[in-house]
């Protein structure tokens, strides 16, 4: 099987029989692109490629800069492309399966204090026309700990305001119910009768929540960038991005009390192991309070 063709196959495979979301499939077969063009400068396919030839491959792009994290993300998406040509029949091994995954230092993730989701808030300028749906997006998720893949894909049949509930559909094509709280709730209306009923929407994007000025999905990039914009403009260095506001609405909960498994079903994790950084967070932060206010380190 050639390069190209084993691709496009295992896009659809992706896609449909492992129920992936566009933007997954897309960075695996990116990742796979990247071993496809190695491979093809030496006349190697994917039925043949043997396991040595994965790991100097590494190892060259190890060299060429590639961190390790990156190179952990790689090799997971060849493990899960080897074993589709498994399936396939055209090789009876595994070869990716006998390369180590780099260690990875943990990183605890970046979250904001509630001094700076205030502040974030504050930020947005009350006059500007799109005023109302950047306060939605942030209310949304920093209310409901949304990936910004869910947000985007947020119908108005979803949000359940009699409940105080939003139907969300994460990875897998997973579909969860999530709290919304009535600040929230009442943003996301605001948003609706004060704006979005003046856009007119394109075809096939009438049931969306949040919409561009042209009438269509609003896109990935819009929302980071603007994210970074406000943060920019509340004076928060840290770095920003919808999944910021995703562990800072895990991290707060966390703070306040909830249990972390309510938490793991609000964020849509499969394993409670993904969500016990968010502990490992919590007794960072009550080392830092006992640090900051005992009474032997205010001398």
């Amino acid at each position: 099987m050639k390069w190209d063709l084993a691709l496009k196959q295992f896009d659809g495979y992706l896609r449909l029989e492992r129920g992936m979301s566009p933007n997954t499939v897309a960075a695996y077969v990116r990742d796979v692109e990247a071993l496809a063009l190695w491979c093809a400068e030496r006349d190697r396919s994917a039925a043949k490629v043997a396991a040595d030839e994965l790991r100097e491959a590494v190892r060259e792009m190890a060299e060429g800069g590639l961190n390790a994290r990156s190179q952990a993300r790689r090799l997971s998406a060849w493990r899960a492309f080897f074993g589709f040509v498994r399936e396939e029949g055209l090789r009876e091994d595994q070869p990716a399966l006998s390369l180590d995954l780099p260690s990875l230092p943990k990183r605890l993730p970046v979250y904001l204090t509630e001094e700076e989701v205030r502040d974030l808030f504050a930020a947005v300028d009350r006059s500007q026309p799109s005023a109302e749906r950047d306060v939605a997006v942030l209310e949304v998720l920093y209310g409901c700990g949304l990936r910004v893949s869910e947000l985007l894909e947020l119908r108005l049949r979803d949000v359940l305001a009699e409940e105080g509930l939003i139907r969300v559909v994460g990875k897998g094509d997973k579909e969860r119910v999530v709290p919304i709280h009535d600040t929230a709730l009442a943003a996301v209306e605001r948003y609706r009768s004060t704006e979005r009923v003046h856009v007119e929407p394109k075809r096939g994007y009438e049931d969306y929540v949040f919409l561009n000025k042209r009438g269509r999905k609003m896109s990935r990039q819009w929302v980071f960038v603007r994210l970074k914009e406000l943060a920019a403009i509340a004076g928060i260095r840290k770095v920003m991005g919808p999944h910021t506001l995703r562990h800072t609405f895990a991290t707060h909960l966390l703070h306040h009390g909830v249990d972390l498994r309510f938490i793991q079903v609000m964020l849509g994790h499969s394993s409670i192991t993904t969500t016990e950084v968010y502990a490992h967070l919590d007794d960072r932060m009550l080392r830092e309070t006992v640090l900051k206010h005992h009474p032997r380190n205010l001398r």
